[in-house]
């Protein structure tokens, strides 16, 4: 018989306001283990505010968050970071000048990657390579060797999600990874999504193309003014009336 999953994120009562706009109000959930959770809503809804708070670049004002038993609220992000919870930025933020595959190597030698590979860590830039491979880069192809600043966005976004894999995460936290794609460039990244998920990987999507978000998360969370608007299923959720009052006027991609 197979063991229920255990909750890896817990978030209690999360509120934070700027300037008295208040970004989150009182949002909870649970997520478990090896779950894809979509975290939707209209422009402005507090989904990047959720986010940073969870990974220690913004403090709540009030609420907690919590990796497994450990409280996550107060620590700085690389300390987050260390204990398993990788992100992505909604803006890419690549070593520009260095080779793609030379922006792996900083994760690489960061005291997580380090305990993994024990005393051989091996040659990282071959590491580095697999791990480019991995999310979509051609090994035979120049592209791993190309600086940063010389790539097409679709490829600095698999960059992104390679610097998170090289930290050996067990919460991935992707903000708004299919942004600015094309459809080929997108229809290639869910398989992906799918194989994290596949090896045990948590993962949390902010997205706004739901049509490719609903094909891979098990569950979607719905953000509204700061509000916890809606939480289920993907198909539940649209169906919901809050739900589709909230996203009048907004382009719905189903």
């Amino acid at each position: 018989m197979e063991e229920p999953k255990k909750t890896i994120i817990k978030v209690v009562n999360l509120s934070k306001s700027f300037g008295g706009v208040k970004a989150l109000r009182n949002v909870s959930f649970d997520l478990l283990e090896g779950e894809v959770l979509g975290i939707i809503g209209p422009n402005g809804s507090g989904k990047t505010t959720m986010v940073n708070t969870i990974t220690g670049f913004v403090k709540p004002e009030s609420g907690d968050v919590f990796f497994k038993d450990i409280r996550l609220t107060g620590l700085p992000p690389y300390q987050i970071a260390d204990l398993g919870v990788a992100r992505t930025f909604q803006v890419v933020r690549p070593f520009l000048s260095l080779r793609s595959f030379k922006n792996l190597i900083v994760p690489l030698w960061s005291p997580r990657a380090r305990r993994f590979a024990g005393s051989r860590g091996g040659d990282r830039d071959a590491v580095a390579i697999d791990l480019l491979e991995e999310v979509g880069f051609e090994r035979d192809a120049y592209v791993p060797y190309k600086a940063a600043s010389a790539l097409p966005l679709g490829y600095l976004k698999r960059l992104e999600l390679a610097r998170c894999l090289a930290l050996r995460p067990e919460v991935i936290i992707c903000d708004e990874v299919f942004s600015g794609l094309s459809m080929s460039e997108i229809a290639s990244m869910v398989p992906l999504i799918e194989r994290l998920r596949m090896r045990g990987v948590t993962i949390i999507m902010i997205e706004h193309r739901l049509r490719e978000l609903f094909s891979v998360a098990n569950k979607v969370i719905v953000l509204n003014f700061g509000e916890k608007l809606a939480e289920g299923k993907p198909d539940q959720v649209m169906q919901d009336e809050k739900v589709r009052r909230a996203y009048l006027g907004e382009e719905i991609k189903l």
